[in-house]
């Protein structure tokens, strides 16, 4: 063998996957491959969840922000419909230059070996990858276009949101502070803006795609070319993929400044949870954007890849002690759908009411009313919460209100 576990892409999932593995067993023999040397950028929100700090914990890994401010106050809002407070736990706002860096650091110093690959091919029987690499076990790590799930699963129709990242200087009103704004159009759409600390504030604008065609364009390209003197495709409201000139007014309307003042811009599809998450049974193993794990409220998946790419190594790295690497898809399924299965169901539901512009400004109007609920939204988003009943009370309790108020007040 080449190796004993291949890790087929190095972001956040795929180094906490090695580091997972070799947590397990630091003799193992870790590949880690990926098709860009690093630092590399990555179009994302940058936010890091202390949820993610906490898993990473666990594999030593968890300095990864080290020398980064933290955060603590969340602004959210839609319309004139606004809170904002302090959240329980801080966040953390890190370049994906930076982050997946380091961790990809952390990842080499425990032992993996990082090599420049672009994966061509995965075949079974025996386990081999791009024809020439031979594993007991591999991992797909490789992102939202993901060859190793397309090898598993076929290409699969799914929901998909689309995202526009820049990054702009700082004002007095987004210092020191994450503010997610609401739009009007289907939602869930929003603008983001999380300032890094640095004197630069990442910015940004996504929505879910209309119907659930698997486009699959290389990353940071979008439909159009945009502002400053490049062609686009304009605004795009029959239910075709959003333009880059669309984002891009989008967000300038929810955060005046953000993109006139941004650049660096990278656009992304992200493949979002449903209902219901499956792993194939054998030696192939998935996570992260490659297992279709981007909440569906919120897009934030950095959680989910460093959660479940640990879980993988971790599997990835028992299986091969036992001699048994076919049996590593079915104890991944298990152990994936035990920490997040769940969840899962919650954020699917909750991304189905936040469909409901009402339902928005009802959770954003609760949130306001009762704190834990500001916090409930904030785990659901974040992390891996659950609606609970604060937050099903105070959804109840703010369209009571609003129907109230429109009996009063016919016309």
């Amino acid at each position: 063998m080449d190796a004993d576990v291949v890790v087929v892409g190095a972001g956040p999932a795929g180094s906490a996957a090695a580091l997972g593995a070799l947590a397990e067993d630091p003799t193992l023999r870790v590949l880690l491959l990926d098709r860009s040397d690093f630092p590399r950028d990555k179009s994302c929100g940058d936010g890091i969840a202390p949820h993610v700090l906490t898993a990473l914990a666990e594999v030593g890994a968890d300095d990864v922000v080290a020398g980064w401010a933290p955060l603590t106050w969340l602004e959210l809002s839609h319309g004139d419909v606004r809170v904002e407070g302090e959240m329980a736990r801080e966040v953390h706002v890190v370049p994906r230059t930076v982050l997946d860096a380091r961790l990809v650091e952390r990842a080499v110093a425990a032992g993996a070996e990082l090599r420049r690959h672009r994966v061509t091919s995965v075949a079974t029987s025996p386990l081999v990858v791009s024809g020439e690499l031979t594993a007991q076990v591999v991992v797909g790590a490789d992102g939202a276009h993901s060859l190793v799930r397309e090898h598993l699963l076929g290409r699969r129709r799914e929901p998909r949101a689309l995202a526009l990242r820049g990054y702009a200087p700082v004002t007095a009103a987004l210092r020191g502070r994450q503010v997610i704004r609401y739009g009007h159009r289907a939602q869930p759409s929003y603008a983001w803006a999380f300032d890094r600390g640095d004197g630069l504030v990442n910015v940004g604008y996504g929505e879910l795609l209309p119907g659930d065609r698997p486009d699959r364009p290389s990353d940071g390209r979008l439909a159009g070319r945009g502002r400053r003197g490049n062609r686009s495709d304009g605004a795009n409201e029959s239910g075709a993929t959003p333009s880059r000139r669309l984002l891009l007014e989008q967000l300038e309307e929810l955060i005046p400044g953000a993109a006139e003042t941004g650049g660096d811009w990278l656009g992304h599809h992200l493949p979002l949870s449903t209902w219901r998450w499956d792993q194939p049974d054998g030696p192939v193993l998935l996570a992260g954007d490659a297992a279709g794990l981007v909440n569906p409220m919120t897009g934030e998946g950095i959680y989910y890849a460093v959660a479940t790419g640990i879980l993988a190594g971790r599997t990835a790295a028992r299986a091969v002690r036992l001699g048994r690497p076919g049996d590593a898809g079915t104890v991944h399924r298990r152990e994936v759908r035990r920490l997040l299965a769940q969840h899962l169901r919650h954020t699917w539901f909750a991304s189905r009411l936040a469909q409901s512009p009402v339902v928005v400004d009802a959770g954003i109007s609760a949130a306001v009313r009762d704190r834990r609920v500001f916090d409930t939204l904030v785990e659901i988003g974040l992390g891996d919460g659950l609606i609970d009943r604060h937050l099903v009370a105070g959804l109840a309790g703010s369209l009571a209100r609003r129907g109230a108020s429109a009996v009063r007040s016919p016309g």
